[in-house]
């Protein structure tokens, strides 16, 4: 009996995310919770994130040889909109923080993206910072930051012993695509949470 109601709330909910889907064009991304990643030997679980993608958004295989190695937990991308990551970075490798860190204790926003921004872009941020906000989402504190070309939206938080860094950029950073694609890539960078 109790996997029947299991398997009727599952298909409820499966209902409602299609017709959400077919309302908006836009899904939710949950990370599994037995999803593994290459996060090295004696991390503990990573804690699940979720953000929402248009339709057409497909995730990106990840490989340990990419820019971030290991730290890299997930990609996405449209090929005619836009591309995501996520890195999933230790927070002792930046502050002795332990147990469940929280991102205020790692730094105000302008250290927070001074540390981890050249990871993002490549290179120093110095100058490059468009905006800066702080917001809170059911007791949990996002940094969220735009960087000039190449143009890319960062939304930043902690929780466990991670930092977690959600980069949103289009596919062409430059120009025309990122003006076009502004709004929906907005959007997504505005949804990251980690639950």
């Amino acid at each position: 009996m109790g996997w029947l109601s299991n398997k009727a709330s599952w298909l409820e909910g499966y209902q409602a995310y299609l017709i959400q889907m077919k309302k908006t064009g836009w899904r939710t991304y949950r990370r599994p919770d037995e999803k593994s990643g290459g996060h090295g030997v004696g991390w503990s679980p990573i804690i699940p994130y979720m953000f929402k993608v248009p339709r057409g958004w497909e995730e990106v295989p990840v490989s340990i040889a990419d820019l971030g190695g290991t730290e890299i937990d997930l990609r996405f991308a449209n090929s005619q909109e836009g591309r995501l990551f996520v890195i999933v970075a230790p927070v002792l490798r930046f502050s002795d923080l332990g147990g469940d860190a929280k991102i205020e204790e790692i730094g105000p926003p302008e250290r927070v993206i001074n540390a981890f921004g050249p990871e993002v872009i490549g290179e120093n941020v110095e100058g490059k910072v468009l905006s800066m906000d702080v917001s809170e989402h059911s007791g949990r504190m996002y940094y969220q930051f735009e960087l000039e070309p190449p143009h890319v939206l960062i939304t930043a938080t902690a929780a466990g012993n991670r930092l977690y860094l959600f980069n949103v950029t289009a596919s062409v950073p430059a120009g025309l695509q990122w003006k076009r694609h502004y709004k929906d890539l907005k959007q997504i960078a505005d949804s990251f949470r980690v639950i």
